[in-house]
């Protein structure tokens, strides 16, 4: 059977690989896109509980990690979250902004999905689902990949855009590592991210009472900080600011948390000791946090009695376990729950412009499989779009 000949191959059908494919394909290249899934952009379809936080207004190289997120900067700068709004207005899929720059689809992530897909046939790239990589090669000044369904296929641009190793079960491997360094390309050190953290036995006894309780808080890891949601959890903690935080988190490292950061506690329990000081010290600190925390914090700390019964400093302990609690996680709940993959392709292997290979002409990395991590609430979809964008003018 003769190879099928192609100017660009894409590995990997999700947000950067469809993206890529489809802006390829409109510049007049023979674009065949590959993925073993059975279906296309399955992270498209699970994030934002179903309807897909495709994006964040305030995307920016400040909200990346990675060994230089600077790297970001020419993709993003040159498609913006903007360009997709575009993209979405055109076609006719309502969405809505929720917090902090954070857009969601009013009706479903299916939509999107829908949309880059009828992209790729409209602008005459195959797609070919179920179809994984068997083995390939350097021929010549391209590629012979031979796939899974026993074809083969010659292309001038490889595309490696099969993402991280994060949720497992929807097939995600860590293939796009495995052939970068075989292809001889740095790979930075991978971790799971956006990760809920898990407790040791001793503080998961302490806390257990506590699961499902939820609280605004502040959490923070060195200089870093992050005000959103936590959750406690069977496990340990989770929540918008726990995942945050997770991507900066290294094990036997410790995080503080701020329970109620808008609360002067301190304050709130000297006047109300000074007012009616009969009344029970976690009836005070309920009216600050949730009760059941209000009662584990007052028991952790040993405090019995009435507010009268209290010091200044006993008080002032009180407001440093609700808003200077510092811990150390044991560990993370892993890539089975993991959102990304911390690391990737080293950038310093790539052109920016280009997300093409400084070392071998005509291999391409894009979104989650390079070094580009963003935080949660649509960076690291924004990256993707951004990403595959830049690589199908190039490749």
């Amino acid at each position: 059977m003769k190879p099928q000949i192609l100017d660009v191959l894409v590995v990997g059908a999700g947000a950067a690989g469809m993206m890529c494919a489809i802006e390829a394909a409109r510049r007049g290249r023979r674009v065949r896109i590959v993925d073993h899934a059975r279906a296309p952009g399955e992270k498209i379809r699970i994030s934002g509980g179903g309807r897909c936080n495709f994006t964040n207004l305030g995307t920016g190289p400040a909200n990346f990690l990675g060994e230089n997120p600077r790297f970001a900067t020419s993709a993003l700068r040159r498609y913006t979250p903007r360009d997709f709004i575009a993209r979405l207005d055109k076609a006719g899929i309502a969405w809505h902004e929720k917090t902090l720059g954070q857009l969601f689809c009013d009706d479903s992530a299916r939509q999107i999905v829908d949309l880059l897909v009828g992209d790729l046939k409209q602008a005459g790239a195959t797609l070919s689902l179920s179809t994984g990589v068997h083995s390939l090669e350097r021929r010549g000044e391209g590629w012979r990949t031979t796939l899974s369904d026993g074809s083969t296929v010659e292309a001038a641009s490889l595309v490696i855009a099969t993402g991280g190793k994060s949720i497992p079960k929807m097939g995600a491997t860590g293939w796009a590592y495995d052939t970068a360094r075989a292809l001889g390309l740095r790979v930075t050190e991978t971790r799971p991210a956006l990760v809920p953290l898990t407790f040791e036995p001793g503080l998961l006894e302490q806390t257990r009472e506590l699961a499902g309780v939820s609280v605004d808080a502040v959490t923070g890891h060195g200089k870093t900080r992050f005000r959103e949601g936590l959750l406690f959890t069977h496990r340990g903690l989770s929540g918008p600011s726990i995942l945050q935080i997770s991507s900066y988190w290294r094990e036997g490292e410790a995080i503080t948390v701020s329970l109620g950061p808008d609360a002067a506690v301190f304050d709130a329990l000297r006047a109300a000791k000074a007012s009616n000081g009969r009344q029970a010290v976690h009836t005070v600190l309920a009216g600050l946090v949730p009760r059941r925390l209000a009662e584990w914090i007052v028991q952790r700390e040993g405090v019995a009695g009435n507010l009268a019964d209290q010091s200044d400093k006993t008080l002032r302990r009180l407001d440093e376990a609700v808003n200077g609690w510092t811990l150390k996680p044991v560990g993370s709940e892993g890539y089975r729950t993991a959102e990304v993959t911390l690391g990737g392709v080293a950038v310093d292997e790539l052109d920016q412009q280009t997300m093409q290979s400084r070392h071998q002409p005509g291999l391409f990395v894009i979104g989650e499989a390079v070094d580009i991590t963003g935080w949660l609430g649509g960076y690291n979809f924004q990256w993707a779009w951004a990403s595959g964008w830049a690589a199908g003018q190039a490749c």
